[in-house]
């Protein structure tokens, strides 16, 4: 990653100084051009990975082992220890796929965890409880009144039925990031 960085970044330097020799535009205006951000998907190697570490509330889209993005999160209103059952409030943890999204769902966009595997259910049968389901990694609720309350109110605490929270923001670079069928870890 950090190699792929540095090329990009000297490949940006040789056209920045070629640029004034094959151009006809003055200093003034190169100086007035406004740079083009590039949407997250194209600044960013896919990941290949999610990898959530309750610990530490934080999410990291992995690529080879390297991360590549960081995002704060939030998680169920009992967010210590393995989801067990349905209405605990925990997230679970563990091994899973990110194996649907839901565009236009209560909670902005939405990405579904394969939550419960088939350990997961037979736990859960063992107790004679149900395990749940529709865990997803999401963005804040319609309801909220802007990003700004979001962004304060999503870092204060744990506020979801199991899910994992994050801000519109960046929920947005997630959906742009992640593919169906990435594999996800979710650590205690």
């Amino acid at each position: 990653m950090v190699l792929s960085v540095l090329k990009r970044a000297r490949l940006l330097i040789v056209l920045w100084l070629l640029v004034p020799l094959f151009s006809t535009a003055s200093t003034m205006e190169l100086a007035a051009f406004t740079p083009v951000t590039l949407p997250a998907h194209l600044r960013y190697p896919a990941p290949d990975k999610v990898l959530v570490e309750k610990s530490t509330r934080t999410l990291y889209l992995l690529n080879d082992g390297n991360v590549i993005k960081e995002y704060p999160v939030t998680f169920g209103k009992n967010p210590v220890g393995h989801k067990q059952e349905e209405g605990d409030g925990r997230t679970p943890e563990g091994h899973y796929v990110l194996d649907w999204r839901k565009k236009d769902s209560k909670f902005y966009r939405a990405i579904h965890i394969s939550y419960p595997n088939e350990h997961d259910i037979a736990q859960a049968e063992a107790r004679d409880v149900s395990p749940g389901g529709s865990i997803m990694i999401h963005g804040s609720p319609a309801w909220v009144p802007s990003v700004e309350w979001a962004k304060n109110w999503l870092h204060q605490e744990n506020w979801t039925e199991g899910c994992i929270a994050v801000t519109n923001d960046v929920m947005d670079e997630i959906w742009q990031l992640v593919k169906d069928g990435t594999p996800i870890e979710i650590r205690p």
